[in-house]
Formats: C-alpha cells, structure tokens, sequence
C-alpha cells in the first residue's frame, strides 16, 4: 500500500505573507485590526466577535485602543479559553460598523533543542496535552487517516522520530499552494493519528521586509507534545516556502508572528447561531442570528523602538 499524497482544499483558504527570515530572536511591533461591515436597512441586530490576542510565554500583547461605535466586551470561549471582542447593537443605530484593535505586541522566538523522550512512570500524556489526541470536524481521525500515519512513521520508535517523519512527509507530499492551513491539518492529523498530541495555532505573519505596511491573510502553525519534555514547535507550512530552514522550523517558531487563538472547532461565546468555527482569525458576524457576508477586514503593523513606551 502506498502513501497518499493529500491536498486538503476543503479546508477554508486565504493567502498568508512569507518571509526571508533571520534575525532578531525577539521583535516589537504594533498590530492593527480592522473589520468592518455595511448594515442593510431594515435588520433588526447586528452582532460581531473579532478574536483578541493573548499574552503567554512568548508574547506580550498590550491593547493601545479599541475604536467602536458602541460598546464592546471581551469575552472567553469555554474549549480552549481563547479570547474575544464581542459587541451587539440595534441595527437601526447604524449604518457601518467599524472596529479598529491596535496592540502593542512584543514577540519571542520560540526554539527548543535537545527535545529528547524522556522517562514519565505516571503516563507520558498530560491531562492538559489529552484534548490534542482528538479529532477535528475537517481533521478525522478514521482508519485510513491511522493506516496512513502507520506508513509514514514505520520503522520510527520515539514520538521524535515519529512527528520528524510526519514533519518531512507533509513538506513533501502536501499538493496546496494557497493555504497554510492544508500542511497543519496533514501534520495534526497523522500525528494524532500516531498518538502523539498535536495542537493548532492561528494569528498572522509579520513582514520582515520593511518596517510596517498591511498584511494580507493569517498564518498558521503548531506544536506536538513530547513526553516527559513538553510541547514542542513546528511550522510546515514555512519549512515548505523556506528550503533553507526546514530543520530549524522543526523545533521553532520565529520572532515574526502573532498569535491570536487556538484550536478549531471554535464555539464563541455569546454563541453564534451556525456550527462551530473551522478556526478563528478572522472577524465574524450575525444579522438577525443569520451570518452576515462581506465583512471587510483589514491588518497592518509598524516596528517599534523595544525601549519604547
């Protein structure tokens, strides 16, 4: 039995921004987030959630302003606690709604080394690391998708071994060139399939030519959990685009990104009125409980002096 070869295009796409990368390992910007949506006469409520970026070990984020006709409240969504700018008003109040986030974002690459397999006598499977061993509503964990995974980590004993052969068959065999989305879905995918749990994560890519300007699409990435060791980053997509940094985008994630949320399957809170999400990156909104279409959006960055207050 041969390897497939996937190309996963019913994934939702969109274009993201690559880059020649290289130094710093560490790069302060700020990052402007704009959606907007033109509110036909007559509707009734108008409701929109934008996702809102986190602080964690390698980023610090400071909100600089929100700009908004109404109110706004920032929520949390109960799966993976991703954060969210939700805002409802009568439709009859306004004709556009626009909301502009600027942020102040200090990013740190994220590098490991030495991510050796060690000995864990309580199970090598954090409770915290279990959600990562399920599957996603365009992810499938099924027997095709496990005697896949099968072929391509056969002959490979350690869960490094394993994720490095899944890593190398995704950049090779992936057929996509439009989304980055496609080569994580293949790398989550047979990696949970392997057992070894594998997370998604979503935010956008930061130019390193030229210090500001607008930003295209998102990008994608992920991270696999090795025991007794800890998670583990990974950018497929990237290694793909970048020949020349294959094995370091096994075990980093550059300084030139911003991460907004995690996961997929993403049920927002208040809750929409459509099944849950594919991912969230991208602003969404809801006319009379109906999904509204033609939500503009729009993203820009501009370095800044890191000493800089």
């Amino acid at each position: 039995m041969k390897v497939k070869r996937f190309l996963l295009s019913a994934l939702l796409a969109s274009s993201s921004v690559s880059s020649v990368f290289g130094e710093p390992d560490q790069r302060t910007f700020e990052f402007t987030y704009v959606a907007e949506l033109d509110v036909p006469e007559g509707s009734g409520r108008v409701q929109m959630w934008l996702p809102y970026p986190g602080n964690d070990d390698y980023q610090d984020v400071r909100l600089v302003s929100i700009k908004s006709p109404v109110p706004t409240k920032l929520y949390q969504e109960y799966t993976y606690r991703n954060s969210m700018l939700f805002l409802s008003t009568p439709a009859a109040d306004i004709d556009t709604l626009r909301v502009e986030m600027t942020f102040r974002v200090t990013r740190r690459e994220h590098a490991e080394s030495d991510f050796v397999e060690l000995e864990d006598p309580d199970g090598w499977i954090e409770s915290s690391a279990s959600r990562w061993l399920r599957p996603d509503r365009l992810v499938p964990l099924d027997d095709s998708m496990r005697e896949q995974a099968e072929l391509v980590t056969e002959g490979k004993t350690t869960v490094v071994e394993k994720a490095k052969a899944i890593f190398d068959y995704t950049i090779d065999n992936v057929e996509s060139a439009e989304s980055c989305t496609d080569f994580h879905a293949v790398f989550i995918g047979f990696a949970r399939a392997a057992g070894i749990p594998a997370k998604f994560q979503i935010g956008f890519p930061i130019p390193t030519a030229g210090n500001g300007g607008e930003i295209a699409g998102y990008h994608c990435w992920g991270e696999f959990y090795v025991p007794g060791f800890g998670w583990v980053p990974v950018d497929t997509s990237e290694a793909r685009m970048n020949p020349d940094k294959r094995d370091y985008f096994f075990g980093a994630h550059d300084a030139h990104r911003i991460q907004f949320t995690v996961g997929r399957d993403i049920t927002l809170n208040p809750k929409q009125s459509v099944q849950p999400l594919n991912y969230f990156i991208y602003p969404y909104a809801e006319i009379d409980g109906k999904p509204a279409r033609d939500v503009r959006r729009q993203f820009f960055y501009k370095d800044l002096d890191p000493v800089a207050e």
